[in-house]
């Protein structure tokens, strides 16, 4: 698998040199929640400012930690807010429950959304669609350029890595990730690079792009990178993060990841192979693409318990 993971990164244009060895951040505010502080920072990712929240719980010594990605939906003004349930979908708000539990969460904006959009800032929208126009030159700029957002994307999420791992608080061997929907997508791309991360999460994300373009589904923007399915589809992502821990979360009417049996099928075959078949979870529910409080709430004892093992 460490040939495939090479192969990946490089298809994406990640390398070793993307990884820098700290990340720092500035304070801008600190909120004192029910059982968390919540703190308001700021971070350089390769040049950009990154804006995200950093959950603190009550005693910290050692503490597992967390990245969570949050989805798309089409509302580029909520990203990190939703995620901190300050906005948005209550059933998005994982960070606050996690820190409840011990976890230290980051949850930062991903480039075009909510405080990393251009000419707008906060939960409020765009109007005339320029939330997704900005986004769509994000995409088609960098492939012109014979680069990805992709690449762009995981830079930020692997220095996000790096700094919960610096944290002096932070147990570096027990930090994951999480993500629904965008976010699940970005979880399988960074999990299959990043071997730093102990476990995973993907829900509404494990479907292949040979199943989406038979089906006319669409392809959220990062992930169009161009000539990758040429050679590779999900489960290679899947196989790269073997043996660690995963969790896909799909169901049975959700054409964003309809085929996810098929992807863990395939990648368990790399499981079995490295006896870790015990690490690849599939949970599979009826109904559609978005989350309920049943799968939210396997969803948090399923991390609370995989951080806990070893």
């Amino acid at each position: 698998m460490i040939n495939l993971r090479n192969e990946i990164a490089k298809a994406i244009g990640i390398t070793a040199l993307d990884t820098v060895s700290d990340v720092a951040y500035s304070l801008l505010e600190s909120t004192q929640e029910d059982g968390y502080t919540r703190q308001l920072i700021e971070y350089d990712s390769c040049g950009d400012k990154v804006t995200a929240f950093l959950l603190l719980p009550e005693i910290l010594d050692k503490n597992p930690a967390i990245l969570i990605h949050h989805q798309h939906n089409g509302e580029r003004h909520l990203g990190k807010s939703e995620v901190c349930g300050l906005a948005g979908n209550p059933l998005q708000a994982f960070g606050p429950e996690l820190a409840k539990r011990g976890f230290v969460v980051l949850a930062p904006d991903a480039i075009c959304f909510e405080e990393r959009r251009k000419g707008a800032h906060g939960t409020e929208p765009l109007a005339d669609d320029l939330d997704f126009w900005q986004h769509y030159d994000e995409m088609c700029y960098r492939i012109i350029k014979g680069d990805c957002l992709m690449r762009k994307v995981l830079d930020d999420a692997i220095n996000g890595i790096t700094l919960l791992s610096k944290l002096p608080y932070v147990n570096k061997e027990r930090i994951g990730t999480l993500g629904h929907s965008m976010g699940g997508s970005t979880v399988l791309f960074l999990a299959a690079v990043d071997e730093r991360i102990a476990f995973s999460c993907a829900s509404g994300s494990a479907c292949t792009y040979a199943n989406r373009m038979a089906n006319n589904v669409g392809i959220e923007m990062a992930s169009v990178i161009p000539g990758f399915h040429s050679k590779y589809d999900i489960y290679d992502l899947v196989s790269c993060i073997a043996p660690r821990r995963l969790l896909i979360v799909s169901a049975e009417e959700d054409k964003y990841s309809i085929d996810a049996s098929y992807i863990v099928e395939k990648a368990g075959a790399i499981y079995l192979e490295q006896e870790a078949l015990q690490n690849l979870t599939h949970k599979r529910y009826p109904g559609g693409h978005a989350l309920t409080k049943e799968r939210f709430g396997f969803i948090i004892e399923w991390i609370t318990q995989m951080s806990s093992n070893k």
